[in-house]
C-alpha cells in the first residue's frame, strides 16, 4: 500500500508549517522569500497528493484541520532536529569566516555595540555580521540567531554565556528645557517631578523596573508617550515630548539631554552575552565572544552610568 507522507519533502513540510504558523498565504510567502501565488499552488499540489485538506479557509485566514495541525508540529519537530544536528556541526566549524547572526535591542545596537562590531570585522573581515534588532527573545532551537547581547536579570537556561555589567538607568530632560542646570536632590525622581510631562515604555517593555516606577508615582494623565524602543525614547525626550528614563550609556551620548536625577541602582539591569551551548566552542562565535566581553569590560564604568563617554 502507497503512503502518500512518504513522497512529501521537507519543502513541503516548511509551506505546510509556514501557512499553520502565520495562517496567511501572504505573510507565509514573505517568510519563504517567494510570492503567495507560489505558495498557494505548492499547498493545493500537497493537498492533491495526500488526497486531504489540510486548511480551512475562514475569513480570518487559514485554519489548520486536525490532519493540517499534525503535519505542522510534524514540521516542527523536524525543524527543531535539522538545526540542532546543524548547530552541532557549526559549533565544530573553528574557522574564523562564514556568517555570525546577532540579536540584540536598538539601544545596545546603536550606543553600544557598533564600535564593537567594527573593531572586529576589521580584526577578522571573512566574518559577516547580521544584526536582528528586537526585543522579543529569539528562539535558539530554531537556529534564528547564533549570539544574543540582552539586558535581562533572567537569561534562558537554554543558553550559557556572561554577565558583562549592570546597565545603569536614569532620569532625563531636553537641556534647553533644564538651562539653569537639574533639579537638585530634592527635586529629582518621578514623583518630585510632577510638573512635568512624562513618556514612558509599553508592549515588551513594559516589564522594566523602571516603566513600574513610573506607572506606579506618576499620575496617569502626566505620561503622555509611550515606546517600546529605547531609541524612540530618547527621541520623545529630545524633542520636548516629556522627561523619562534612559540607560546612562543612551542619554550621556546625546548632546541634548541632560540627566535630571542619579542612576538608581536598583534599577539597573545586567547585560548579558548568551549563545547555545553547541555553539560556544565555535571558532567565530566563541572569539567574537571573547572580544566583545573584552571591549565592553573596558566600558564597564560608563554602561553602568559612572563615568562619561
Amino acid at each position: 500500500m502507497n503512503d502518500p507522507l512518504k513522497k512529501l519533502c521537507w519543502d513541503d513540510l516548511r509551506v505546510v508549517k509556514a501557512i499553520g504558523e502565520l495562517g496567511s498565504l501572504s505573510a507565509a510567502a514573505a517568510q519563504m522569500g517567494v510570492n503567495a501565488s507560489t505558495v498557494f499552488r505548492r499547498l493545493g499540489e500537497i493537498e492533491k497528493l495526500l488526497e486531504l485538506s489540510l486548511f480551512e479557509r475562514r475569513r480570518q485566514g487559514y485554519v489548520a484541520t486536525p490532519v493540517g495541525a499534525e503535519l505542522v508540529a510534524l514540521a516542527q519537530r523536524l525543524e527543531i532536529d535539522i538545526v540542532a544536528v546543524t548547530r552541532r556541526l557549526a559549533g565544530l566549524d573553528q574557522e574564523l569566516a562564514g556568517a555570525l547572526r546577532i540579536a540584540t535591542s536598538d539601544g545596545l545596537a546603536t550606543f553600544l555595540l557598533m564600535p564593537v562590531i567594527a573593531g572586529f570585522t576589521r580584526l577578522h573581515p571573512a566574518v559577516r555580521i547580521e544584526m536582528v534588532i528586537g526585543n522579543d527573545a529569539l528562539n535558539l532551537a530554531r537556529g534564528e540567531t547564533d549570539i544574543a547581547v540582552r539586558a535581562t536579570d533572567n537569561p534562558p537556561e537554554t543558553m550559557v554565556g556572561r554577565r558583562i555589567a549592570d546597565i545603569g538607568w536614569a532620569p532625563y530632560g531636553r537641556r534647553s528645557d533644564f538651562a539653569g542646570g537639574p533639579p537638585g536632590p530634592e527635586r529629582s525622581g518621578p514623583d518630585r517631578l510632577a510638573d512635568h510631562m512624562w513618556a514612558s515604555f509599553c508592549d515588551e517593555l513594559a516589564g522594566l523596573k523602571v516603566t513600574r516606577l513610573i506607572d506606579t508615582t506618576v499620575p496617569p494623565e502626566r505620561i503622555v508617550f509611550r515606546t517600546n524602543s529605547v531609541q524612540g525614547m530618547a527621541a520623545a525626550i529630545s524633542a520636548g515630548v516629556g522627561v523619562g528614563y534612559l540607560p546612562c550609556m543612551t542619554g550621556d551620548m546625546i548632546p541634548d539631554l541632560v540627566r535630571i536625577g542619579p542612576a538608581d541602582p536598583a534599577l539597573a539591569d545586567a547585560l548579558w552575552l548568551l549563545t547555545h551551548p553547541d555553539l560556544r566552542k565555535s571558532g567565530r562565535v566563541h572569539t567574537f565572544l571573547e572580544y566583545c566581553a573584552t571591549m565592553l569590560a573596558r566600558r564597564r564604568s560608563f554602561i553602568e552610568g559612572r563615568s562619561s563617554p
